[in-house]
């Protein structure tokens, strides 16, 4: 296993007993913190970063190391604490400047728009992470390459400021003085993560706040805006796919329909919500409404236990799919991967009570507990031992079963609650 993969997996366990610790504090407060689809939804795109992360590493790690190679004109040492000190810096300043331009900068957006998605605000919104910035987000830390970071280096660095941001996406951490004026904190990112006018595009600081005092893109949390989390085009899904594709499906339509060439580039060069004149006038979009309802489709909860279980197995099947990166096929692991893909869309489609989505659910648990009992296989599994066949099978053969009295057929609604009172509303915990 890679270093990036050893050190994700040792830290989910952690990750887990933190969102468990923030649920409890939320319950004691009497606040509604998590809500199983939005929460399921988060942590599954997660898994899918880290998933396309495994094929992306050309282009994340690659590139960088071929020019620290042989581009660079200098190879700093990396036994020397002083270059990890620097480099953890300058990874954290050109981290501000990608985090600016994917709010500002359409083709950006469309990759980072996954991590503002989700209308909750919680330690679970901090694993929701995109699965295409990996497309033209090195670009921005060619500069490290260039100065003789070794890639060594650059990936703890860039892991170290990636894990210090998990903290910082909760409601039940509040001001911390002087804390919050130096470093990016849970109080300057709830302002990053609103839809707010007063907040909207601000504080894209990872470890340091101090670059957008510099900047001139900082702006203070205020108890009398509470901030409204989600993008000013919500979602309103759990699909996985759609999640990653939705602002790029969105630009590809408005390139195709709009007359002039220049205009047809400046749909993905523009900010966010840039549309040519002509485009807007002939496909008009819905008003902004800051007061729209939360999207949380019921669930029974029987469903919601189901969906739960079924969501730890795949969790668990990530982490041998992460296992197997470094020595299994690529075959093996792209078929891995569609099917972790593939089982977190349909999971998606059961939390939003899609007809279809019962009966496709039925196909992959029936193939999940027949295939490796009839083949002994599994992914990278050549000899599968039988009393773990069996146990799939037993497992997913009664997820089979249950399928009918879990999931009654019925039309996708939508049921939501107000946002400015959902932080305070009567529903306590997760649901």
């Amino acid at each position: 296993m890679h270093v990036q993969e050893l050190i994700i997996t040792w830290a989910t366990p952690i990750f887990f007993a933190l969102i468990g610790l923030e649920l409890l504090v939320a319950r004691w407060r009497g606040r509604a913190a998590y809500r199983t689809g939005d929460a399921i939804s988060s942590i599954g795109l997660g898994v899918i970063s880290q998933v396309v992360g495994v094929f992306g590493k050309l282009l994340s790690i690659g590139i960088y190391a071929w020019v620290a190679v042989h581009v660079a004109p200098i190879d700093l040492p990396a036994g020397n604490i002083a270059v990890w000190l620097v480099a953890l810096l300058a990874y954290d300043f050109l981290y501000y400047w990608l985090h600016r331009a994917g709010h500002e900068v359409n083709v950006l957006w469309a990759a980072h728009v996954v991590h503002h998605q989700s209308e909750h605000y919680n330690l679970s919104t901090a694993l929701r992470q995109t699965g295409s910035g990996v497309l033209l987000g090195w670009l921005f830390y060619l500069p490290m390459a260039l100065a003789g970071i070794p890639t060594e280096v650059f990936v703890v660095v860039a892991l170290i400021d990636l894990l210090y941001q998990f903290w910082v996406h909760t409601e039940q951490v509040g001001r911390l003085g002087w804390f919050d004026r130096v470093f990016c904190s849970p109080s300057n990112h709830r302002a990053h993560h609103a839809v707010n006018d007063r907040y909207l595009d601000r504080n894209y600081g990872g470890i340091l706040i101090v670059w957008d005092r510099l900047f001139g893109t900082f702006v203070e949390e205020d108890d009398a805006d509470p901030p409204v989390y989600g993008t000013r085009a919500p979602l309103r899904s759990f699909n996985p796919l759609w999640a990653n594709a939705e602002v790029y499906w969105a630009a590809a339509k408005d390139m195709w329909h709009a007359r002039r060439w220049r205009d047809k580039a400046l749909v993905w060069l523009k900010p966010p919500g840039w549309r040519p004149a002509d485009v807007v006038a002939r496909f008009p979009r819905p008003a902004f409404d800051i007061r729209r309802e939360r999207f949380d489709p019921p669930m029974p909860r029987a469903l919601t236990l189901y969906c739960l279980l079924q969501f730890a197995l795949l969790l668990g099947m990530a982490t041998h799919f992460l296992d197997l990166s470094a020595r299994a096929s690529l075959s093996t692991l792209l078929a891995y991967a569609a099917y972790l893909v593939g089982s977190l869309t349909v999971l998606g489609a059961l939390m939003e009570g899609r007809r279809a989505a019962r009966w496709i659910e039925a196909v992959r648990v029936l193939a999940t507990a027949l295939l490796p009992w009839a083949t002994g296989r599994w992914f990278g599994v050549a000899q599968l031992d039988p009393r773990f066949a069996m146990a799939m099978m037993g497992i997913f053969g009664l997820a089979a079963l249950a399928l009918p009295w879990l999931i009654p057929a019925r039309t996708p609604s939508v049921a939501g609650t107000h946002p400015a009172s959902a932080a305070k509303g009567p529903s306590v915990g997760i649901h």
